[in-house]
């Protein structure tokens, strides 16, 4: 924090701290937490839309894309892209589809110039597109469509990693399955590998294979997608989960919500972020941040950042019993 006579107090953020993790070829990584928990933040570090101040990034066999310079990281660029989560601003309106789809090809010089029109007729096909899109501009299509040539376009320079920014929440629930079934027979075809960020965690049900939850800029549990929804550990995945409305009206819903709102991330809790609205709070939870204990279970594994798992062995023992 700076302040002066003649200036305002300068606070700063620590949007996104302490964030590790890996992803596999062909893995699908769900990233799920309430709004300004630092998902979106953590995509966009990774892509180097936004510089991180510390931390290493690497992809495949890169060297550390956090410390390359913009000139340096290009190469890179053409390995991982992004698709953002408002398909009609993502997307300039005075170009046609065709030249959207042309551009990344034009910048990477992927293919002879001559192929180009070609390579962009088969992206078109690919995302389930009609030939006669290629002349139109994106106000002339439906929200799923303009979805799709954005998904094309992050295609075009055959990426290694897709990030998937709250790719289908602006979009019609009839309309989200056909785009996420477009995103997973992609992944198959091509060996994708996809960071799906989403607060919908039905839809992070369907598509990853396994997830973080994060939390005021931290990730408080990662597992498979089975072992985290069959059993959540950290009391902020547990209410997540309960939040998850129930169809049938013979189950009682649980009720785990939790309480006060979420703090500001300019002036975060000491210890546990989220001990002022856990109702397990120690007294260490409000003095000390809890490290990751990572449980094993048949060959796989599941992370919680938690000083119930951490801080003693009877009580990790219990609580794991009666999850």
């Amino acid at each position: 924090m700076d302040s002066g006579q003649f200036s305002r107090s300068k606070q700063f953020v620590h949007a996104v701290e302490d964030v590790s993790f890996s992803l596999n070829t062909g893995e699908t990584l769900g990233i799920v937490g309430e709004s300004g928990c630092g998902k979106t933040t953590t995509g966009r570090l990774i892509l180097r839309l936004i510089r991180p101040t510390s931390g290493e990034i690497f992809l495949e066999d890169s060297p550390n894309l956090a410390t390359l310079s913009d000139h340096a990281i290009r190469p890179y660029r053409r390995r991982m892209q992004m698709v953002f989560q408002d398909p009609f601003s993502s997307l300039n309106p005075r170009m046609t589809v065709g030249s959207i789809i042309r551009e990344p090809l034009d910048i990477h010089s992927i293919c002879p110039p001559a192929d180009r029109p070609q390579q962009v007729r088969k992206i078109l096909d690919e995302v389930g597109l009609p030939l006669s899109s290629l002349n139109r501009f994106p106000h002339e299509f439906s929200g799923g469509q303009r979805q799709r040539i954005g998904i094309a376009r992050a295609l075009a320079v055959d990426p290694r990693l897709i990030i998937a920014d709250e790719p289908v929440s602006a979009l019609d629930v009839s309309i989200q399955s056909q785009i996420i079934n477009l995103l997973q027979e992609l992944q198959k075809r091509h060996r994708l590998s996809y960071l799906f960020i989403a607060h919908d965690l039905s839809v992070v049900a369907h598509i990853s294979h396994r997830v973080a939850v994060m939390y005021l800029g931290r990730i408080v549990e990662t597992g498979t997608k089975a072992e985290l929804f069959e059993n959540p550990l950290h009391p902020y995945t547990k209410s997540l989960m309960a939040a998850i409305p129930n169809l049938d009206p013979h189950v009682r819903q649980k009720s785990a919500l939790m309480e006060g709102d979420v703090p500001s991330p300019a002036n975060p809790p000491t210890g546990c972020p989220f001990h002022p609205r856990c109702n397990h709070c120690m007294e260490i939870c409000r003095k000390t941040p809890p490290k990751p204990t990572v449980f094993v279970t048949n060959g796989v594994e599941h992370e919680v950042s938690c000083h119930l798992f951490s801080h003693d062995k009877q009580t990790l023992k219990k609580t794991v019993a009666t999850t």
